[in-house]
């Protein structure tokens, strides 16, 4: 696909987000409605980078994902579009693939045809404590602090290397809501020898059936991990099965 004429820089005219993304509109759309993070969408696009290289394109057939799971650009930018409208995306590479390997780097440019929106399942509700660890919490030695919303039906507890079965939710402090299990609908097992510090002591505290809200330390979670959600965070665990 040849580039555009503007693909080494966003024009003037291009309008700008706080966060760096410059677009501009290409052709209009018949819609109203704008898609949101954890809606799935089917566009049509083309993405350069900006010494004119086409490293990716769908060509005349459609892609369809959903909009949390993408780049932070794509994520930001398609909510910005309306059905049947075509706009051209000029994205920073911290709002792309900030350095990864194998990964085209530097600013992408994309021209992104939104053809259709499927309504994905909302978000739950922030939490009204999520801002700090509440006075009345209990807290672990290592700095975790948490509350049962909801007993266990069980007395048994994970070890270290147990593989369990949950749902999830995460904030950050100040409310922005990050991803949760309950908006694809299905649960996610994994081991607790896989995943970051503050989960693998919190769900070690838990019980079958139990529901808790846990405020895990930065050095706790992602420790400044580039793309990963920065400061404390807070999660809701639902530990559904001990699965081993």
């Amino acid at each position: 696909m040849p580039a555009p004429d503007d693909v080494k820089a966003p024009p003037a005219s291009a309008q700008k987000t706080k966060s760096g993304l410059a677009s501009r509109i290409l052709k209009p759309g018949t819609g109203k409605a704008h898609p949101a993070e954890t809606d799935q969408v089917t566009v049509r696009y083309t993405g350069w980078q900006t010494d004119g290289k086409c490293f990716d394109t769908s060509g005349t057939n459609t892609a369809t994902f959903k909009l949390n799971g993408v780049i932070a650009g794509w994520t930001e930018g398609v909510q910005l579009m309306v059905t049947g409208e075509t706009r051209r995306f000029w994205i920073p590479e911290g709002l792309a693939y900030q350095g990864s390997p194998g990964s085209p780097a530097g600013m992408l440019v994309f021209d992104v045809e939104l053809v259709s929106i499927k309504e994905g399942a909302k978000p739950p509700a922030t939490p009204p404590d999520v801002s700090g660890i509440p006075a009345d919490a209990k807290k672990t030695a290592s700095g975790i602090g948490y509350r049962v919303l909801r007993k266990g039906t069980s007395a048994k507890h994970p070890g270290p290397a147990s593989h369990v079965t949950v749902h999830y939710a995460l904030w950050q402090t100040n409310g922005k809501f990050i991803e949760s299990s309950l908006t694809g609908g299905e649960p996610i097992t994994f081991g607790l020898n896989q995943v970051i510090q503050g989960w693998r002591e919190a769900v070690q505290l838990m019980v079958e059936g139990e529901k808790t809200r846990f405020w895990i330390p930065e050095e706790l979670a992602y420790k400044g991990r580039a793309g990963a959600p920065a400061g404390m965070l807070v999660f809701e665990i639902d530990l559904l099965k001990i699965v081993d």
